[in-house]
């Protein structure tokens, strides 16, 4: 048996035992849409240098007010004390911590002083501004000795040459005009002029170095380009670091050139004093996505992700490393850690003290283990299996590891073990939940496999609502994932909240068809350029599946799906297994490829899945577009609720227009709900909770909930 073989087989014994039936919870109660808004939100977690505290942060959302408040808490990381409190952000947001390299301060980013700053903060809890900068400073991190800190701020190119405090004054002069300006109007010489849910314009990211007083501060990256990853899909959440000698930053670079339509990405170099400001390219060989560089401890070898098709998005991701030097020069070629191996890395982090080994999360089999691997790529490994991992930090003594654990029954907690231990049992620090958790009963999910075309198998989750009675006939709540490069994990999401549908009374179905992440290059990759073929056969056989169930009434089936799940919604409408669902629900979707290229922000993603340009290729844009099938929506007359917002860039709001007028110009029962002041996403408290009212309503509309 292979590395890469005994890994999924302890991963699927996992899988399998999640399948168990839960005890009976007689003494607690269904989920509330509101409990979504009463559970802290727990994160990103970083140990201490010597191994015994853990720093993390903790959001509180006030659903009255209609706002969050977001703290740093500490906890001993052998979880044996109480976690404590350690900032008062008094209704602002304190996050990002980062120790300092002697374990005596913590750097944070928070926005208590009106805009986003670096502040430090002592054992002590009194919190003192790094920085005041006009443009904001954000992702904080240290030097090697301590002595200053480099950060990202959005500024104005032309003026970025200048000394700080001149470049500063103008970048401060322009924001106040244009928010002053009776004139709203926006001027675009260039694509990429918004990202997700902002407009941009002609600011670029750039990193700054300052010393840990604030003084002495300098824009080290000046020019008309972008250090920092201007795209989610590239963002490491660790995208620069000092090099081990402190007189360099190597970092996370945005393409020289067509950044709307090009995923090169590559690492580059340059001088904190800014003596020679020219960026040197490190990966200038790889023509594809390079990014999120860590030095190991010893400082003799750079680790960063790569991965190997330009233009895909969604390739890979792979760990090479590389020998190199104190001021980051790399002194012989990458080799790769992960390359033989089946999963895709997510984040990753060196082992402490030594240049041997990576802990890395990827998904797999509908879960986000924790892996280890050699640098020279073997001793491959699953180090912890346990729901969906992520936020990994490591200890330079101790050999302790902190990290972010969550499962469908419940949020994110910080856990840290010893990750030297042949066998480590990870324990909660955080403990933030513990109270509603024990109130509420939130089933476990069931996994099974429905065999699909090609030989394939693919996963699908069933969880089972309250008081589950398996003698009477339950709706089903049908759930399609986005991506459509992701998964529907053992996770849990403020979002798309399978607990929250469960406790409605829906047993709740989430599938894994071609293109999930976690089950292998070749399945994930079977959905490019494909989006209404073998995915789509693969829904409809998980649908035959969940038909067949004893405990199922298939006369009260509904479907859900958000941006490419929201595609399959559309996709579902206008084709023949339309009437096995008495209603669709599609959020922020793709109705219209053709519309869609010109109007999303990344051009790289259309062209990838299309072959090229529309000009170019459009019999490809057509082949599963919805709309070039819309009459069929009249046809099948399947109820649709569709759900669409002003800021949603990526799906831009006129895919939600187009469909509406085609359901409403056909009779088609239809309801439109708009968000103005929302992105892709629903994120602030009160329009989420709405958003869950109209879901919920709909549902109950056409496929009624509870056993009968």
């Amino acid at each position: 048996m292979t590395a890469l073989s005994r890994t999924a087989a302890a991963v699927a014994l996992f899988v399998l035992a999640l399948s168990a039936p839960a005890l009976p919870a007689a003494d607690k109660r269904p989920m509330k849409v509101e409990d979504l808004f009463a559970f802290k939100r727990v994160g990103a977690p970083q140990i201490s240098p010597d191994g015994k505290t853990v720093v993390y942060q903790v959001t509180d959302v006030d659903l009255e007010k209609n706002k969050s408040t977001t703290a740093l808490w500490v906890a001993p990381a052998d979880g044996t004390g109480a976690p404590k409190q350690l900032t008062d952000p008094k209704g602002k947001r304190d996050a990002n911590p980062r120790w300092s390299p002697d374990g005596e301060r913590i750097l944070f980013e928070s926005n208590r002083s009106g805009s986003m700053q670096l502040w430090v903060v002592g054992a002590d809890g009194e919190a003192k501004r790094v920085t005041n900068v006009s443009t904001g400073a954000t992702n904080g991190a240290w030097s090697p000795d301590g002595s200053h800190v480099a950060f990202v701020s959005s500024v104005y190119p032309e003026f970025s040459e200048k000394p700080f405090a001149e470049s500063d004054k103008l970048n401060k002069e322009r924001d106040e005009g244009i928010e002053k300006s009776p004139v709203k109007a926006k001027t675009f010489t260039k694509l990429f002029y918004r990202h997700w849910d902002e407009y941009v314009g002609d600011k670029r990211q750039h990193l700054f170095v300052c010393k840990t007083d604030g003084t002495d501060c300098r824009d080290v990256t000046p020019g008309d380009r972008d250090a920092n990853p201007s795209s989610s899909t590239f963002d490491s959440g660790e995208n620069f670091t000092f090099t081990p000698d402190g007189k360099h930053l190597v970092f996370s670079a945005v393409p020289e050139k067509n950044e709307a339509w090009s995923t090169n990405y590559d690492l580059c170099r340059v001088s904190v004093t800014n003596a020679s400001p020219k960026w040197e390219t490190l990966t200038a060989d790889n023509k594809a996505a390079d990014g999120g560089p860590k030095f190991s401890a010893g400082g003799k070898k750079l680790a960063w992700r790569a991965q190997k098709k330009p233009g895909y998005e969604a390739d890979k991701w792979d760990i090479l490393v590389a020998d190199c030097n104190p001021d980051g020069t790399l002194t012989g070629k990458p080799t790769n850690a992960t390359a033989k191996y089946d999963v895709s890395v997510n984040d990753f982090v060196w082992t402490g003290g030594f240049d041997r080994a990576f802990l890395f999360t990827a998904d797999a089999d509908g879960t986000t283990p924790i892996f280890m691997v050699q640098a020279d790529g073997t001793g491959f490994k699953v180090e912890y299996a346990a729901g969906a991992c992520g936020a990994l930090s490591v200890s330079r003594k101790r050999e302790m590891a902190a990290f972010t654990e969550m499962a469908m029954h419940h949020p994110a907690e910080v856990k840290a073990y010893r990750w030297a231990d042949e066998r480590p049992k990870p324990v909660n620090v955080s403990r933030a939940n513990e109270k509603l958790l024990a109130e509420l009963d939130l089933n476990r999910p069931e996994s099974v496999e429905v065999p699909v075309e090609g030989g394939a198998k693919m996963q699908m989750w069933i969880l089972k609502p309250p008081g589950f009675d398996a003698s009477k006939k339950w709706p089903v709540a049908y759930l399609v994932h986005g991506g459509p490069q992701g998964a529907w994990e053992d996770a849990w999401s403020f979002r798309w909240n399978p607990q929250a549908w469960a406790a409605q009374g829906y047993v709740v179905v989430m599938p894994n068809p071609r293109g999930s992440t976690g089950f292998g290059y070749k399945f994930m990759d079977e959905i490019t350029g494909d989006w209404g073929g073998k995915c789509y056969r693969d829904l409809v056989a998980g649908l035959d599946h969940v038909e067949k169930l004893p405990y199922v009434d298939k006369d009260r089936i509904a479907s859900a799906g958000g941006s490419f799940g929201g595609y399959m919604m559309n996709w579902f409408a206008v084709n023949d297994v339309a009437p096995r669902f008495k209603c669709l629900i599609t959020h922020c979707s793709v109705w219209n490829f053709e519309s869609m290229w010109g109007t999303t922000d990344e051009l790289w993603f259309d062209e990838w899945e299309h072959g090229g340009l529309p000009w170019e290729k459009p019999g490809k844009y057509a082949e599963f577009s919805p709309h070039k099938k819309a009459g069929a929506l009249g046809k099948y007359k399947t109820p649709m609720l569709i759900i669409h917002n002003d800021l949603d860039f990526r799906c831009p709001i006129g895919q939600g227009h187009e469909l509406f007028s085609a359901l409403q110009r056909q009779g088609v029962p239809s309801r439109f709900v708009n968000f103005p002041d929302e992105g892709h996403w629903v994120l602030k408290p009160k329009n989420s909770q709405h958003w869950h009212k109209e879901v919920f309503a709909w549902l109950k509309k056409y496929a009624p909930p509870g056993g009968k």
